[in-house]
């Protein structure tokens, strides 16, 4: 009973009756103003065939007199037909015709009525009826002539029946296909209902399903469930991120609060606390800039920078990168240098995207040293179609291809890495700024060294260049 009445409350069902009811409204005006109409278009043929027979009986009265009139009427009424006459004398008897008895005030009418009559030769009682026109002859005589209708009038009738019978069935299957559909919605309804609240409940691999008939149902889901997907990797991002800081940052906060209790532990000296300061002031740094990236990488990746993106010239960001990271290659004997010469101008964030370049620059100088063999370190930007790569090429060490996925996760550092500072979200931040853009980052084999390459799409803006 309670299914029943859900679905008779359903948003679907509701809609199945009203359109029900407007269609068959419509439907019975339609067929009311039908049926009027050929209706008046019958009884004005009729009306006018009488008339016209009419005149024919009047011109045999004038042509061969009461005599000639009953022979022609007599003639027409001994076939069988719908025509109907009668002739009556001045005295009101009848002379010939098929109608036996029509009520008195029909021969006081101008026009043509519409009557009940008897038929002669017929038992008393009988009823039909007809369209009839009543004429005057000269001497007094009176002609009826008019036509039965019955048959036309059962055959109304018949189309009415039918017509209410088809109402009726319209009703029942409109009814019955409103409940079957309302039925269907309800259960995909009830089945993406289902499916939120086991997500609320904390289960976010849970996804919406498919009939795979590929309606507008079918599109919500998929819709819904590629929202699903990217909340679940957000969410899993997120704990891994939180994981990470647990790991990766209880380390340098329990050194500091070490450091600040040997500083108290210690002879209280200008010098010792200067020191104690000094180290503090480092590692908070540090740790600052480990916030400031995670930051910055939140940004990224939640598309809050989009609202500020405008034409940048890739070829002017790499070379101001280049010449402010030009001073740190030639200290640490290291040659850098770039290749843009011309215009590759896009459509996006020109803070994120100089930042991106610059963490690739920086990895390359400090995990490529001139000792590893990366002396040589370039920076080229080509555009390729509707693509622009800043590719950040050097000659040391390289990544194995099976950890570069890696990489580009909050916190992975390599082994051979960890001696070397740094807390390793720069590749982190250089691939959420790609995606924010709709790139990707990806590393090639430099043959020896490692390429990194960030591929961007042209947007809005403009190319020009081999």
């Amino acid at each position: 009973m309670f299914e029943a009445l859900k679905l008779l409350r359903s948003t679907a069902f509701r809609l199945s009756l009203v359109y029900l009811a407007v269609f068959a409204v419509f439907a019975g005006l339609l067929i009311a103003y039908l049926s009027w109409n050929t209706w008046v278009i019958f009884s004005r043929q009729l009306i006018d065939t009488i008339d016209a027979e009419v005149q024919g009986l009047a011109e045999q009265y004038r042509i061969g007199g009461v005599l000639r009139l009953i022979q022609v009427i007599d003639q027409r009424t001994g076939n069988p037909s719908s025509s109907l006459y009668l002739l009556e004398d001045p005295d009101g008897n009848r002379l010939t015709g098929n109608v036996a008895r029509v009520p008195l005030q029909v021969w006081k009418e101008d026009d043509a009525v519409r009557i009940r009559y008897e038929r002669f030769n017929e038992g008393v009682g009988s009823n039909h009826e007809a369209i009839v026109r009543v004429f005057l002859l000269p001497g007094g005589f009176r002609l009826l002539v008019g036509r039965d209708i019955e048959e036309r009038r059962r055959l109304q009738d018949i189309i009415w029946r039918s017509t209410l019978l088809g109402v009726v069935l319209m009703v029942v299957l409109g009814v019955g296909g409103g409940y079957y559909v309302s039925r269907r919605i309800l259960a995909r309804i009830d089945a993406v209902s289902e499916t939120s609240r086991t997500i609320m409940a904390g289960d976010l691999s849970q996804r919406m399903a498919l009939s795979g008939s590929g309606d507008e149902f079918d599109r919500l889901a998929e819709s819904l469930n590629a929202m699903l997907a990217r909340i679940e990797r957000l969410m899993h991002g997120l704990k891994e991120v939180s994981d990470n800081i647990a790991h990766d940052l209880k380390t340098p906060l329990t050194r500091l609060r070490s450091r600040v209790e040997a500083a108290l532990r210690a002879e209280p000296t200008e010098a010792s606390y200067r020191e104690a300061l000094e180290t503090t002031i480092e590692e908070s740094d540090r740790l600052i800039a480990v916030f400031n990236a995670l930051l910055m990488i939140a940004r990224a990746e939640a598309g809050a920078a989009g609202a500020s993106f405008a034409t940048v010239d890739l070829s002017d960001v790499a070379r101001d990168v280049v010449e402010l990271y030009e001073p740190v290659a030639e200290e640490e004997g290291q040659s850098l240098t770039v290749e843009a010469s011309r215009k590759a101008e896009i459509h996006g964030n020109r803070e994120l995207i100089g930042q991106a370049i610059a963490n690739l620059v920086d990895n390359a100088l400090k995990y490529a040293p001139a000792e590893a063999g990366g002396r040589d370190i370039s920076v080229s930007v080509r555009c390729q179609g509707d693509r622009a790569q800043i590719a950040v090429a050097d000659s040391g060490p390289g990544i194995p291809a099976e950890l570069r996925d890696k990489v580009v996760e909050r916190f992975a550092r390599l082994e051979e890495s960890r001696s070397a500072p740094g807390a390793g979200l720069g590749l982190a931040l250089v691939a959420a700024v790609a995606s924010l853009h709709g790139g990707e980052l990806r590393f090639e084999d430099n043959e020896p060294g490692l390429r990194a390459i960030l591929d961007l799409p042209a947007g809005s803006g403009k190319m020009t260049g081999a």
